[in-house]
């Protein structure tokens, strides 16, 4: 035994991951002793260690490197060690997705999968299923189906999780051992039977009858498993959301019955489906007490799972979490420092204006205590609480700037900036404080995309506050002191407060021409432009190009200016026809810890690969916009089909997203015959040339525009033709034979306005901008709406004119102050008053253009 101490040095030093340094030559190079015969089962077992943790490392194989690794490894089947032999399983398993000719180790994997050897046969199914092709499936189901059903409980349980990963490639012979699971659903172990319900389950999951009789079959024998009651919960709570409020008692008193289960996780799988499902506070209260219990739980898995619950319901029913606030303020001494910071958030979006600054005292000592991380969580709801609460701006704002002064990395700064600027953005009152609190931050800040950040903040800002000249010293001194984005952000803040402030114009000028000196390329370039714009005096231009400037988005900006430069070179660029960005949602996510959201993208990026690969596509010029897909067919139906229509300056390409339903038929030659106006021409139709189940394939069409933009509204009618070819439903192989032609009617869609314009909400500047647009012919005109509601008429036009729903104003009578461009780069700016009455309401809409024909469009739209 004295082999196996270690002294205190020596653990220390074995403290580093052994495996940390591993170089993939040498790991495949060792990998080659699996030829030699005998081999040492325990050095065989640290090589294939190794060669796991390169993989989960995500270290990438070649083909060829992965194909040599995975037949040395079957090598090993002929040594008789048993943890060596469950080794070679995993490695099977994750060399099987690069490697080739895999299949060749079937028979092997087979033989232990039907062997005595009970060790083996729960691996060999895992490993086995993960190799096997769905044309090979059907050779093992009657293996399967005997797995499903072993005596042993972990061979039942790997048969049952691998027809679950089975089931996304080949579902209907997964459908055919679901008989054989429903066996397994009365098994004693635990495990079995929750896999064997997730497994009939998944049959049925597109099936709601199905569903609903499976549900009934089980309330009234009650499950064993803990696993596969909670599976059972979410399937009630599933068909709660899918029935109506009668129907669905039967599964809501399912739920609440199991609010009494001896099992915690049970209880608590129960009171997370209430709070999801219900709407009033007293409905929820059950499920409140429950997670209020469970605030006090020794265990810190449930103490946390209850503060998430309770973050969550927080956001729609705070009044309900009322009630938990001692329990909460409990919790933020917790040494879970996951479960103190859900408490703390949990608490400020509970706490009533009078408790902030106790909030405030009592979450000091805690944020000093907590990682980067978590200071996050607690400052985004400090965030929410600025928009709560706006009388408590000075101490939030002071809190914050106290949180700033601390050491800490850039996301944790940024998310303290991102507060301070949405209480500059949203409070009036908080301006100047907010912008204070950021100039002293920028004095000593270390990040320059904060920097540049809050620089722009303070030049669109700044020259709005009662004293602006005391900002120009802070930005002019990053001009002084910093790099050179930070110098250039700080050049462009500068020139926003000479052409916003006419009084302090000449000092702008002596500054942007000491900038023109600068080292840096970008600052002159930047105090030049500007220069020359604000000497020029007009006001037209100043706001174009330095006040009220679009912000294309860069990612279709760059591939507009790489078509432009292949195809006309020699031609002006319109930077007006690229796609402008998306204003952020500003609606801030539930309290949560380590999420990680994704990068929102554009539908023009979202769809641009696609539209790359359509021939002569460079020739449209930039894509305008994308609008939102419109269904063209119910959701139910053998093919369903939504349209998306890519707007350029004079063309638009149809394309029609097609998915087919149907397990035993292949589509081939597919396309779409339109019914249009007859202004519009067909350039061109790109077909889809097979359409397999279950798999979304497009049809595009180039339309052309007609040239008058009046003549641009219009009906189509759409029929979708194509080949059908029969198959087998399982391998998808299609039938001896041509096929025959069939054709499916598709909805009628409309090309309206909204779809030829990028709408922008009025904003600060809608007055300035109607008055200089002054000059542009204008075209009015008065207007009884259908509808009878002041506020849905509203958001009916601007849905109608393709405005945001920002650009609506006033409350006894509405306002629309909007604008936008048309396609072509033709701007345009609306105001529509509505006012309601008993007859109903009546609206009076004015456009200005430099177009007449586009303003009179948006008036032929609505009329």
């Amino acid at each position: 035994m004295s082999s196996f101490k270690r002294d205190k040095k020596e653990e220390e030093e074995s403290a580093a991951l052994p495996f940390q340094n591993l170089d993939k030559t040498i790991i495949l190079q060792e990998a080659r002793y699996f030829n030699e015969t005998p081999v040492n089962p325990r050095k065989c077992s640290h090589i294939l260690a190794k060669i796991l943790y390169l993989l989960n490392q995500g270290e990438k194989l070649t083909t060829q490197e992965a194909t040599d690794a995975f037949f040395a490894t079957t090598k090993l089947f002929q040594c008789k060690d048993v943890m060596l032999r469950r080794m070679v399983y995993l490695c099977i398993k994750e060399l099987s997705t690069l490697a080739q000719d895999v299949i060749i180790v079937t028979s092997s994997l087979t033989k232990d999968m039907t062997g005595k050897e009970d060790l083996y046969r729960a691996a060999a199914i895992r490993a086995l299923c993960s190799i096997t092709d769905s044309t090979m499936l059907q050779a093992i189901e009657r293996y399967m189906k005997q797995a499903i059903v072993d005596k042993n409980p972990a061979v039942s349980s790997a048969a049952l999780v691998s027809a679950l990963h089975l089931s996304s490639t080949a579902p209907d012979l997964v459908r055919r051992w679901a008989n054989d699971a429903q066996e397994a659903i009365n098994s004693d172990n635990a495990m079995v039977s929750y896999h064997a319900l997730g497994v009939v389950a998944g049959s049925r999951k597109n099936d709601k009858l199905s569903t609903a009789k499976l549900f009934a079959r089980l309330e009234r024998t009650p499950l064993k498993s803990p696993y596969a009651l909670c599976l059972l919960i979410r399937l009630a709570a599933q068909l709660v959301d899918d029935e109506e409020s009668e129907a669905s008692q039967n599964y809501i008193d399912f739920i609440e019955g199991c609010l009494r289960h001896k099992c915690e996780m049970v209880i608590y799988e129960a009171a997370h489906a209430i709070v999801n499902l219900r709407k009033s506070v007293r409905d929820l209260a059950p499920a409140v007490s429950v997670l209020q219990l469970f605030c006090g739980s020794s265990k810190a898995s449930m103490r946390l799972a209850a503060a998430r619950t309770l973050a969550r319901l927080t956001v729609k029913h705070p009044k309900a979490v009322a009630a938990c606030t001692v329990d909460l303020e409990n919790l933020i001494s917790d040494p879970n420092r996951s479960v103190a910071t859900l408490a703390v958030t949990t608490l400020l979006a509970t706490g009533a204006e009078s408790s902030v600054d106790r909030l405030m005292k009592q979450i000091s000592t805690f944020v000093s205590e907590i990682s980067d991380e978590f200071k996050i969580v607690v400052v985004r709801a400090i965030r929410r609480l600025c928009t709560k609460f706006p009388r408590k701006h000075q101490s939030l704002a002071a809190f914050l700037a106290g949180m700033l002064r601390d050491e800490g990395g850039l996301e944790y700064k940024a998310a303290i900036a991102d507060a301070i600027i949405a209480l500059v953005e949203e409070n009036p009152d908080a301006k100047e404080t907010g912008l204070a609190h950021l100039c002293e931050f920028i004095e000593d800040c270390e990040h320059t995309a904060l920097a540049v950040r809050i620089l722009h903040l303070l030049g669109r800002e700044g020259p709005k506050s009662r004293q602006p000249s005391r900002y120009i010293r802070f930005i002019y001194n990053r001009v002084i002191l910093e790099s050179g984005p930070v110098r250039a952000a700080a050049v462009s803040a500068v020139a926003q407060f000479g052409a916003q402030r006419p009084e302090l114009l000449p000092n702008i000028r002596v500054l942007l021409a000491r900038c023109e000196l600068d080292d840096e390329d970008e600052v002159r370039d930047r105090a030049i432009y500007y220069s020359a714009i604000l000497d020029t005096g007009d006001q037209q231009l100043i706001n174009d190009y330095i006040i009220n400037v679009p912000k294309p988005n860069p990612v279709l900006l760059e591939k507009a200016l790489r078509d432009h430069i292949a195809t006309n070179p020699d031609e002006p660029f319109d930077i007006n026809a690229v796609p402008t960005e998306e204003p952020k949602d500003s609606k801030e996510d539930i309290a949560e810890i380590e999420v990680r959201k994704p990068v929102p993208v554009s539908l023009e990026e979202m769809y641009s690969e696609q539209l790359s690969k359509i021939p002569g596509i460079e020739r449209l010029g930039p894509i305008f916009k994308t609008v939102t897909p419109t269904e063209l067919t119910e959701a139910e139906t053998e093919y369903r089909v939504r349209l998306i229509k890519h707007i350029y300056p004079r063309h638009v390409i149809m394309q029609f997203e097609c998915i087919n339903t149907l397990n035993d038929q292949i589509l081939e030659q597919v396309h779409v015959r339109l019914e249009m106006p007859p202004e519009f021409e067909i350039k061109s139709i790109i077909p889809c040339q097979q359409l397999v189940y279950d798999k979304p394939g497009s049809v595009y069409l180039i339309v052309e525009f007609p040239c008058a933009f009046l003549d641009s509204l219009g009906t189509f009618g759409a029929t979708l033709e194509f080949v059908v070819r029969d198959c087998d439903p399982n391998t998808g192989v299609p039938d001896p034979g041509e096929g025959y032609a069939d054709s499916y009617p598709l909805e009628e869609f409309d090309m309206g306005c909204a779809d030829q314009i990028r709408g922008i909400a009025g904003g600060d500047e809608w007055e300035a901008n109607w008055e200089r647009a002054s000059n542009f012919p204008e075209v009015s005109d008065t207007f009884v709406l259908t509808q009878n509601d002041v506020n849905v008429a509203a958001k009916a036009v601007c849905e109608h004119l393709g405005l945001p729903r920002g650009s609506i104003t006033g409350e006894a009578v509405k306002e629309i102050r909007g604008g936008g461009i048309f396609r072509g780069g033709a701007p345009v700016i609306v105001r529509a008053r509505l006012a309601g009455s008993s007859a109903g309401v009546t609206m009076q809409l004015a456009a200005r253009s430099m177009r007449e024909d586009v303003a009179k469009l948006l008036l032929a739209t609505v009329g």
